[in-house]
């Protein structure tokens, strides 16, 4: 399994936006339509943010990352966010979301950040239980309980 920029990898684009649109904003209720989604994933970079990684295996998409600026509203003086972390459902428990993670880790260090946040509505045991330090618990603008961890970048 290799792990790149999503921008190496602009067929993977429209594949990325789908799992995306699925999993974090037709979920969540979000207000995004599909095509915006398209738009940001076309304008990841790999030097400054939003930065998207994907876990390629022979030539399949298994999953992907992405760090941005911030990742909550409430929370702008937090920097940067590990941000859509998604494995595909038929490729989980390999490892793969954790690969991501540390890589995501690595690239905020390169980019000469000490601490990398993330947010979570439901999954605070998988991030404890991976060495994220909690934060805080706040509210977004819909009243949702949010936790936020970080990850010192060392």
């Amino acid at each position: 399994m290799d792990i790149d920029f999503l921008l190496n990898h602009p067929d993977k684009i429209e594949e990325v936006s789908e799992m995306i649109y699925k999993e974090f904003v037709v979920k969540t209720g979000g207000g995004m339509k599909f095509e915006d989604v398209v738009q940001h994933f076309s304008n990841t970079k790999d030097n400054t943010f939003p930065i998207t990684l994907v876990a390629l295996e022979y030539g399949e998409c298994l999953g992907t990352v992405s760090i941005f600026e911030n990742d909550l509203k409430v929370r702008d003086m937090y920097k940067p966010w590990l941000a859509s972390l998604y494995t595909k459902p038929e490729f989980r428990s390999r490892g793969i979301g954790q690969e991501l993670v540390a890589k995501t880790i690595d690239i905020a260090k390169e980019l000469g950040f000490h601490e990398l946040y993330l947010r979570t509505e439901d999954t605070s045991d998988y991030y404890r239980n991976r060495g994220w330090t909690y934060v805080e618990t706040v509210s977004d603008d819909k009243y949702e309980k949010i936790d936020v961890f970080k990850m010192k970048c060392i």
